[in-house]
């Protein structure tokens, strides 16, 4: 026993110091940012629970208590591990915890939380290293691989049929076979991952005031979308007299939910910074493909022309979101949540600024798709030995089932009113949610608008209307709900997107492959270099030819290569 917790050990401290190189320097958490859950040494290989049975009905309990060993970070939401207005209600004692234990016969122990994202990062990699984790953990992919590779955790393959329970599973099929296939390895199912991958939609972003100042139309062409630039930055839309505003606000990043380019490189037919297929059946990598070099010629134009800021080289989207704040930029492409940040601080700054969300455009007529990245970045694994490896699908089923399924109470699981938006659903060790579930609220709305019937709502949909009211009623704070839910907000796009399938999804879903994990951190650090030299004119365009030559030689071709192996073996 001894011997095989050494060598697990030994090979998870290997690929960490191969990978992360941060044990070194994360091997000590301050007081201030941890705190025991447990009683002293639980953080050693659990005790076993005996053989627990139970029932296989995906809600089934347990016929004597199953403890599970549980370790969970914290956010700004949950100040000392208690959620604001949840009187009595701590992480190790809640409604969550109390329906697990009352309705599955699970009883939920936390060998440690911490605060913030960051601290969960390093906290997980010391203990990876130790080789000996808790009975269920939330990891990345790359971790994910390095457990299974030194055999520490479960296979759930043989659990999910089971013990999935149909809205589960429903759940999991709505955005296709990739959803399951990202934590496959060998045939083995090795952790579950969430259940929504691909998101809503990417939209272009506009004031919409300054359209009226200038008595501009709302675009249907790249080419009005690249008018509508210059006149943001020529024609003083702000009408302050003064030459101080740009169009297109983007940042050294050059991708992101905000103020990225996935939206603008769309408009060529170009999809970047995602594995896409090439139409004949094999995976490509979408940054080296010839359309992409037409956006960026674009830019290059737009950059040379002042419709961007000369300084977006060096500007992360904090610095970028600070000018779209001081209203000197009025375009930028990204998800629908823009409108809590970073636009709502424009409105706050300025409550004349208008910003609407509309459709991607092309630069031929034909559809845009909206680019969707492969978004499951962690997963929940399983313990290898730990007794009832279905409890975590078990888990699963009932957070679904309480928060949206026909048993469920949505106000007391998900985000009870009298919370103001913090969902109590961060009690949850785990918190899977259904594909869409924003979309089919807003659907919801739509629908209660067309019949009268708001005042009968439930639900999200409910707590979405609550502050569109609230907003209506001069609350200005909720500014951005009716952006994205109202009768004109930008979800009525995302309904057409799904209706005429408009959607780019990213065809890989697998774990990091062994060269990416060797090398594509510096693949991307050459692939961003070399696209903002190109958008700042510091290059000539044609060097985007040599950037795809040099990609492919400094291990491109050879993760091509391992990506189409996993894709040839998905699709069998």
């Amino acid at each position: 026993m001894k011997s095989s917790i050494l060598s697990r050990t030994v090979a998870i401290l290997s690929c960490l110091l191969l990978t992360t190189g941060v044990l070194s320097a994360c091997s000590t958490n301050s007081p201030s940012n941890e705190s025991a859950s447990s009683p002293a040494g639980s953080n050693t290989m659990s005790e076993s629970n005996g053989e627990v049975s139970g029932d296989k009905d995906p809600l089934g309990k347990y016929s004597k208590a199953l403890t599970i060993r549980f370790a969970r970070d914290v956010d700004n939401d949950m100040q000392d591990n208690i959620i604001p207005k949840t009187p009595g209600e701590t992480v190790e004692d809640n409604r969550w915890l109390k329906a697990y234990s009352e309705k599955l016969g699970i009883d939920i122990k936390y060998d440690w939380t911490v605060k913030g994202g960051d601290a969960y990062t390093q906290k997980i990699n010391v203990t990876l290293a130790s080789g000996e984790i808790p009975d269920m953990l939330r990891v990345t992919g790359s971790q994910m691989k390095q457990l299974a590779d030194a055999d520490m955790i479960e296979d759930l393959k043989p659990y999910w049929d089971t013990y999935a329970s149909d809205l589960l599973k429903e759940s999991y099929a709505v955005q296709g076979p990739a959803v399951l296939n990202a934590a496959s390895m060998d045939g083995k199912m090795m952790g579950m991952g969430p259940a929504e991958v691909y998101g809503d939609g990417t939209f272009l972003w506009l004031r919409t005031d300054w359209l009226e100042n200038l008595g501009i139309d709302a675009p249907k062409t790249m080419d009005d979308v690249l008018a509508i630039s210059k006149a943001f930055t020529t024609q003083d839309p702000d009408k302050n007299n003064i030459n101080d505003t740009y169009g297109l606000a983007i940042t050294k990043d050059l991708y992101g939910g905000a103020m990225g380019l996935e939206g603008f490189f769309t408009g060529y037919h170009a999809y970047p910074n995602m594995w896409i297929d090439d139409g004949s059946g094999n995976l490509v990598w979408g940054s080296t493909l010839p359309e992409v070099k037409e956006a960026l010629k674009a830019l290059s134009t737009m950059y040379k022309d002042g419709q961007i800021d000369k300084e977006f080289g060096v500007k992360d989207g904090g610095k970028v979101a600070e000018t779209v704040a001081s209203g000197k930029v009025g375009m930028e492409f990204g998800a629908q949540w823009n409108p809590m940040y970073p636009l709502i601080s424009n409105y706050q700054n300025d409550p004349t600024a208008n910003w609407e969300g509309y459709a991607l455009v092309s630069v031929d007529g034909k559809p845009a798709l909206s680019p969707q990245k492969f978004g499951a970045s962690e997963f929940w694994v399983v313990r290898k030995g730990f007794s009832n490896p279905e409890a975590l699908i078990k888990m699963f089923n009932l957070h679904m089932e309480l928060n949206w399924g026909k048993t469920g109470d949505f106000d007391n699981y998900y985000m009870p009113a009298a919370n103001d938006s913090v969902g109590v659903w961060k009690y949850s060790p785990v918190q899977p949610a259904p594909p869409f579930k924003n979309l089919n609220a807003f659907k919801e709305i739509q629908a209660a608008r067309s019949n009268d019937t708001l005042d009968q709502l439930t639900g999200e949909a409910k707590s979405i209307q609550n502050n569109i009211k609230a907003f209506e009623n001069g609350d200005t704070s909720q500014w951005g709900w009716p952006k994205i839910y109202g009768e004109n907000g930008v979800y009525r796009h995302s309904v057409d997107y799904v209706a005429k399938d408009q959607f780019m999804l990213e065809s890989f879903a697998g774990s990091p492959t062994k060269t990416m994990a060797e090398k594509q951190s510096t693949l991307k650090s050459l692939e961003t270099e070399v696209f903002v030299k190109l958008i700042m004119g510091a290059a000539p365009i044609d060097e985007f030819d040599k950037f795809v030559e040099n990609w492919n030689k400094l291990g491109g071709a050879d993760i091509t290569k391992e990506v189409n192996e996993w894709y040839a073996s998905v699709k069998k």
